[in-house]
């Protein structure tokens, strides 16, 4: 089973929007029992909070399954637990370094890296521009999906 951890400031935004298109994905795809993923905060301010509202309102705008969801902070034991450990910004790569000490297995990754331009993806709780944020996250998780079908049989990894 390949693990993907989706991380983001908060985890009430971004990064369970990212798990919630993932998981999609993963469920359309047929693919639910070769990859599974989740999303966490590097902070604790909203630690136990659901998805923010507007967050909510843009995946059910796209059609795209939601369930309930606790904000929870990454920590540093959970770094072992995942194959892929995927940031929005730089910032956020930043703090999950400070939480796990280093990347020893070149985990740690931007979302938009994997559709080659590598930028941050901005804090839409900030902006409200939720439209804009899943639409990258839209394309960064595309990105993602097929980079990992691309590492062959995931029974083996």
């Amino acid at each position: 089973m390949y693990k993907i951890c989706f991380v983001c400031y908060g985890n009430i935004c971004r990064s369970p929007m990212a798990e919630f298109i993932f998981k999609d994905m993963i469920f359309n795809k047929n693919k639910r029992y070769k990859m599974t993923c989740n999303s966490r905060a590097t902070s604790f301010e909203e630690i136990g909070n659901d998805i923010y509202p507007q967050a909510r309102e843009v995946l059910l705008k796209n059609d795209v399954k939601i369930e309930r969801h606790k904000a929870t902070r990454f920590s540093k034991e959970e770094y072992n637990d995942y194959n892929l450990i995927i940031v929005m910004e730089e910032k956020n790569k930043r703090d999950v370094l400070s939480i796990t000490g280093e990347d020893k297995d070149n985990k740690i990754h931007k979302l938009r890296e994997f559709v080659k331009d590598n930028k941050d993806i901005e804090d839409p709780w900030y902006t409200g521009r939720f439209d804009l944020v899943y639409n990258e996250i839209k394309e960064g998780c595309i990105g993602l999906y097929n980079y990992v079908e691309s590492l062959g049989d995931l029974d083996e990894i």
